[in-house]
């Protein structure tokens, strides 16, 4: 999938046409980061954005007490990626903002950290009150 950055000096190819999984996560953290009620991450296997000059990151501890470094553009301040911080290589996953991708399948989304919601839930979904044990 193609995805890009508000300002568009971040451009990237996921390495899959689909991701393997998509969350609404409702954590403070990704209220925060997307200035709504929630955020939506789509999950890739990993792969760089680093190496573009137009990207910088930062160290975040989680609600769940993992460490994960999260990328975002310095021209438009857009939240691109979150990696989990391994101790030896890199994740095997990571985790794309929803709305930076083109054509997403929004279907099928599972509702996570929902005991920090702020909006309601819909009725049906598969939902977690923090984060999956699958995840």
């Amino acid at each position: 999938m193609n995805g890009s950055c508000a300002c568009g000096a971040v451009q990237f190819t996921t390495p899959t046409s689909k991701p393997f999984k998509l969350f609404h996560c409702h954590c403070i953290d990704c209220r925060k980061q997307s200035s709504s009620a929630f955020g939506t991450s789509a999950i890739f296997p990993y792969f760089r954005v680093d190496d573009n000059p137009s990207v910088s990151s930062f160290v975040k501890h989680c609600d769940s007490g993992n460490k994960k470094r999260c990328y975002f553009c310095k021209g438009c301040g857009s939240r691109i990626i979150h990696a989990n911080i391994v101790e030896d290589g890199h994740p095997k996953t990571v985790s794309v903002k929803g709305g930076l991708l083109e054509d997403l399948d929004w279907t099928g989304a599972v509702h996570i950290w929902c005991k920090r919601a702020v909006v309601p839930i819909p009725e049906g979904v598969e939902r977690w009150e923090a984060e999956p044990k699958d995840k």
